[in-house]
Parts: C-alpha cells; structure tokens; sequence
C-alpha cells in the first residue's frame, strides 16, 4: 500500500511540475505583446523554433530584424545586435556549465550557436545568451 501511495505522490509531482514549466513558458500573444512594448512592429512569422520564439519585425527605428524571444524569460535577441561576449567568452561560460568539446562556435541572428558534449557526453546543438553566455536551448 505505502508503494501505491508513494507511485501516485510521485506521479502527482511529475503531473504538477510539467504544468508548472508549461506556465512559464510564455505563449505567444504574450511574446507578441513583449516585442510590441518593447517597441517592435510589423511583427510577422513568429513561431517556436529550437528552444525559442522567433519573428520578422521592425525595431523601432524602423529597421528589418529578425528577433528571437527566450520564452522563461522574455529577452529578446534581435538579429542586428552585437554579442557582448568574445569566442573566448562563449566558450569559457560553457565550460563552467559542463560542456566539452565545444565546436561550430558561431555567432547568427543575435545569439550563439555551438555543438559540443553535455556532462553525458551526448552530442547536443546549443543556442547559447551573447550576454551571458547562458545555454538558451540544448537539442540531441
């Protein structure tokens, strides 16, 4: 019985915490009203691709971008914007997050992109902060 009762406990948590990350993923009539408040218009093709939310827009001086949203945390990641971390930097950040192997190091459409071996040595495609070098997205 106590097993019983602890298989459901546990499957109760897991039911609970997956409805819990859903909700803090943001959905995206509220990724459209982040890059409209934050002075994006014209926004256009946003959908949800590896990791992130991703638009055509224009900034609010009226230029072509493309951004990215980080969809725990609202950052947006315009295409045009320059990383404020080095190769170096990138790299470095990576390491004190477990990764290894670190390669195809590059910089496109406001973030990083890499591959590199996680703490299980599996092969994993990441999208990566330029600012703090935080891995946004990990992909098998």
């Amino acid at each position: 019985m106590k097993k019983l009762v602890s298989t459901a406990f546990a499957l109760t948590l897991g039911v609970c915490g997956t409805a819990l990350a859903q909700q803090q993923a943001m959905t995206e009539a509220q990724v459209r009203e982040t890059l409209i408040h934050q002075g994006y218009t014209d926004i256009d093709d946003l959908e949800f691709d590896h990791g992130l939310w991703q638009a055509d827009a224009h900034s609010a001086d009226g230029s072509h971008v493309t951004v990215r949203v980080d969809p725990k945390t609202g950052k947006v990641f315009p295409n045009k914007e320059v990383s404020r971390l080095s190769e170096d930097d990138v790299r470095a950040a990576l390491a004190t997050q477990g990764y290894t192997n670190v390669h195809d190091l590059d910089f496109d459409d406001g973030v990083w992109s890499a591959k590199a071996d996680d703490k299980n040595d599996h092969r994993v495609k990441l999208t990566i902060d330029p600012s703090t070098g935080r891995v946004l997205d990990s992909e098998d």
